[in-house]
């Protein structure tokens, strides 16, 4: 018999209907303990799942799904598996409309554009939208997992989401940095969404870049002071309630 610790679970799910599906456990924290495999997974919308994705899925065990999409992201493609019990969190989208009001007023737009753009949006989801994290972290302090967390690309709603729960167990930053951007690998741009926008901004829009997270971290040191801070005052998650959360996600 062979000694050989068994090879870890795949990271990502390579499903026909959704992609960017990715699981999160496995990161070392600080302490040493890894994220729990299997618990707590990132998407992008599944709307569009396919039978035998579904046979997928439910071999997971999912429980919830954690939704961030707007109302009409949301109606245009509901969760296909009946089983999960969806979330929402609604953060209305803002890019698309943002870059077509600057094209509105005569900007020819570019990649500077959007770039410029999805910073915003960034640093939006702490000015405006903190009260949907909270939520987030208010379900993940209770027993809901397996779950998954998306919005409709799985990549900066999502991204920003993943992040903050990755800082809260104590996974280190240049890790966090390596996971999110996992998206640039695993995530299939719908070729029918925004095409009138230039073809180097779309290039934009369906990736990520570190520079959109630090936007949103910048954006908590100037509203909050510190992360610390915003996790307890902004998240709702103090010592305790990490700890707590260490306990569920990080194998013992």
């Amino acid at each position: 018999m062979s000694d050989q610790p068994a090879p870890p679970p795949a990271r990502h799910l390579n499903l026909a209907g959704a992609s960017n599906f990715r699981d999160l456990g496995g990161y070392a924290a600080s302490d040493g303990r890894r994220v729990r495999w299997r618990q707590l997974f990132r998407s992008n919308h599944l709307g569009h799942v396919t039978s035998a994705d579904i046979e997928i899925l439910r071999g997971l065990g999912l429980k919830n799904a954690f939704d961030f999409r707007g109302t009409g992201e949301r109606v245009a493609a509901l969760c296909a598996i009946s089983e999960i019990a969806v979330h929402s969190l609604p953060i209305e989208p803002t890019v698309v409309a943002a870059l077509r009001a600057r094209a509105s007023d005569g900007v020819v737009l570019s990649s500077t554009d959007a770039v410029d753009v999805m910073r915003d949006s960034y640093r939006n989801y702490v000015h405006q939208n903190t009260q949907s994290f909270r939520a987030l972290f208010t379900h993940l302090l209770e027993d809901r997992a397996p779950l998954v967390i998306h919005c409709t690309a799985g990549k900066d709603r999502t991204g920003f989401a993943c992040a903050l729960i990755l800082q809260v167990l104590g996974v280190p930053d240049e890790v966090i940095a390596e996971d999110y951007l996992l998206t640039n690998r695993f995530y299939r741009r719908d070729p029918s969404a925004s095409s009138e926008l230039p073809d180097d901004v779309r290039q934009v829009l369906g990736s990520v870049e570190t520079s959109f997270l630090a936007a949103a971290y910048d954006a908590i040191r100037a509203d909050y002071g510190d992360l610390e801070n915003y996790f307890s005052d902004g998240l709702g998650v103090g010592e305790r309630q990490r700890a707590t959360l260490q306990a569920r996600y990080l194998e013992s």
